[in-house]
């Protein structure tokens, strides 16, 4: 698994800044899942074709459980997308973290 270091830095413009709203997940949303210290984190070996592509499942300050694909440019983190996860993500957040609770 991988993990990221502090400090972190989000970059947003307007190519990706409110992107997510159609999954109803807002910027703020996104970013709290990086500091949710039982997150799971590792590479999305299927599209990491140009660049690396990580995907980050959390929890954000609410207990809502996020899917992010994001990437790593010049030392800052770019979201790529956003969402709920879906049951499979679930049960992969459960058994990684020992989760006894999901909230969605």
């Amino acid at each position: 698994m991988l993990s990221f270091k502090k400090p972190l830095e989000f970059e947003w413009n307007k190519g990706n800044i409110e992107k997510n709203k159609k999954h109803n997940v807002t910027d703020q949303e996104t970013e709290e899942v990086f500091f949710d210290k039982k997150k799971i984190t590792y590479r999305d070996k299927l599209h990491s074709i140009i660049e690396e592509r990580l995907i980050v499942i959390g929890k954000t300050k609410e207990g809502r459980l996020l899917y992010i694909i994001c990437t790593i440019r010049k030392k800052k983190i770019r979201i790529i997308s956003a969402r709920n996860i879906n049951r499979k993500e679930v049960y992969i957040y459960e058994k990684t973290t020992q989760a006894t609770k999901i909230q969605k």
